[in-house]
């Protein structure tokens, strides 16, 4: 009742005429959207704005991480458990530009952020002042709608504008530029939030005949399979996607966004599709007769080699964003719209189905990929630790319940087909970009949004240091995130495939490492080292038992590979196991 009483006090005041400067209505345009926490680096150009966050710290919580990316990628840790807008703040020049790698990863991975970046006054703007740069020119390839403001006036219209373009239809993130005068001049303010943009239709209507078409080539299928994306989550239809799978009996497997839509002990869960997803879906893409995309984009790691992808089957593309339809791979029925509004229309339309002969051959292609690969990642006979078997005991010790947020690599792959997914937003990853250094700060701001449930952080030694300073962040604003770190003192995928593909040339891939237990601790972290199988289990639990945060170094086989493999420009059906 106090928190419903706290919103509606912040209604009115945004709802009734004020006389106050821009920098106020930025903080106020945050509060009436109901962000809560923000992540971000002063400096001269946003100065104004701080200067009234400092103002508003009891209802507004800046986070202040140690570099611009680091505040990036926790804005998107924390949409992405939360299902909320992200927020990151940085000041001109360099500030600005150093959120760009961070905002290219949410435009493709489709997560929803505000950044906003300070800007020279607007008297200066092309004269190539101290620190000037035109961060609306430099980000538009990588943004879903950005805008620069020179007047204060513009502040409420664009805020709502951003917000929501940036949480509607496919999610993305948005860029707002913010001359320094802009900041400082006084105007009338009065906030309304954005419901709509004339020309702009977040979510196509659906064409009920695609559905029903959509529907008959599924009760007339003999060998159906659905890959599902994150589309699935972003739309909140987990349930509504379990329904139809569980009537229509239907095996599915999903890409590494799509990861945790559905428990991973699901009878119907087929695993990982692409590079190294599993060996059954990957080879029976090429076997089944119907092929149902639901919320992914058909991605090149996805698809392998797009002229022997699925030729032999229907295929049926379930998508909120037209541009994704026919991009990649050509859709025979296109069903258009929302993804739970869609799954719920589809489901009274299906027969009961059960496909045992069908799902029997995914059983078949299981047991030769455990012979082959899964035994002995996860019950290895060598005498160094794999990353798999770190993977089992982090497992086994969080019944399945941690969101495990990953860095970008081997460790990422070992991740994303090993974690036990119970819950939905489990698997936090950069997934289209590919960003080393993702791990840490998004972990960051998965377990500031997300306090209640078990954050863990696994990445590779090389990843690691690309944003180890977000130690600091975590230091001081006791974040009580989990850190584990397979270190193999490599840059292990590229070592992999220099392995495979380059005769073991191992150019540039040889890490010299610092002592990460003592750096860890440098910050006040608990932190302990293992390279021994026998203390492994011990070493997870009191980290897991640890209230605070908590970082693990485990020291795995140096020339541990990934397996199952497609090489690049390979067939699905080419798929390796050793």
């Amino acid at each position: 009742m106090k928190e419903a009483q706290t919103i509606n006090k912040q209604e009115e005041q945004v709802l009734t005429t004020q006389r106050i400067s821009g920098s106020e209505a930025v903080v106020k345009c945050l509060l009436a959207e109901g962000v809560d926490i923000l992540y971000g680096y002063p400096g001269g150009a946003i100065m104004p704005v701080y200067d009234e966050l400092y103002k508003y710290q009891d209802q507004l919580h800046h986070v202040l991480t140690r570099h611009e990316q680091g505040a990036t990628h926790a804005a998107q840790g924390y949409a992405r458990i939360s299902g909320k807008v992200g927020v990151a703040i940085a000041t001109s020049g360099p500030g600005a530009t150093n959120l760009i790698t961070g905002i290219a990863d949410a435009q493709i991975d489709s997560t929803p952020m505000v950044c906003i970046t300070g800007q020279v006054g607007s008297h200066l703007l092309g004269s190539d002042a101290f620190q000037e740069t035109d961060i609306v020119g430099i980000s538009t390839p990588v943004t879903k709608w950005n805008h620069q403001i020179t007047k204060a006036s513009e502040i409420p219209e664009v805020f709502a504008k951003a917000f929501y373009i940036a949480k509607s239809g496919r999610p993305g993130p948005v860029l707002i530029d913010i001359t320094k005068d802009a900041q400082f001049e006084e105007f009338d303010f009065t906030y309304k939030k954005c419901e709509g943009i004339r020309s702009y239709k977040p979510v196509p209507e659906t064409d009920e005949k695609s559905l029903k078409v959509a529907a008959d080539l599924i009760n007339n299928a003999k060998k159906p399979l659905i890959v599902l994306g994150q589309g699935v989550i972003l739309g909140k239809a987990e349930e509504e996607f379990k329904a139809v799978i569980e009537k229509a009996g239907i095996p599915s497997a999903w890409t590494i966004l799509g990861a945790s839509a559905i428990p991973s002990s699901h009878p119907l869960n087929v695993g990982m599709v692409g590079m190294h997803g599993n060996y059954a879906p990957n080879v029976l893409t090429n076997e089944c007769d119907v092929l149902i995309a639901i919320g992914m984009r058909f991605d090149d790691r996805v698809t392998g080699n797009l002229a022997t992808y699925a030729k032999q089957a229907k295929v049926i593309h379930f998508e909120i964003d037209p541009a994704e339809v026919n991009k990649n791979v050509k859709a025979d029925i296109a069903v258009l719209g929302d993804a739970k509004t869609n799954l719920q229309a589809l489901l009274p339309l299906l027969n009961p189905n059960s496909h045992s002969d069908w799902h029997q051959k995914f059983k078949d292609l299981y047991k030769i990929e455990y012979e082959k690969v899964i035994k002995n990642d996860l019950h290895p006979t060598k005498d160094g630790l794999t990353m798999g078997e770190v993977l089992k005991e982090i497992n086994t010790q969080t019944k399945g319940e941690a969101a495990i947020v990953t860095d970008v690599g081997q460790h990422q792959m070992i991740a994303c087909r090993y974690a036990d997914f119970k819950v939905s937003k489990s698997n936090i990853t950069s997934g289209g970009l590919g960003t080393m250094g993702f791990a840490l700060p998004a972990a960051i701001g998965a377990k500031m949004a997300a306090p209640d449930r078990e954050v863990v952080m696994i990445a590779g030694d090389g990843g690691y240091q690309m944003t180890i300073q977000e130690l600091g962040t975590i230091f001081q604003q006791k974040v009580p995130v989990k850190i584990v770190v397979l270190n193999n003192e490599f840059l292990g995928m590229v070592r992999q495939w220099q392995q495979l593909f380059f005769d073991k040339r191992y150019a540039s891939t040889e890490m010299v490492n610092p002592d990460f237990v003592a750096i860890a601790k440098g910050y006040g972290i608990k932190a302990q080292k293992v390279s021994e199988r026998q203390n492994l289990k011990d070493a997870v639990k009191e980290m897991i038992d640890t209230d605070g945060p908590y970082f693990l170094e485990v020291r795995v086989e140096k020339e541990d590979n990934v397996f199952p493999m497609i090489p690049t420009g390979a067939s699905v059906s080419d798929i390796r196991l050793e």
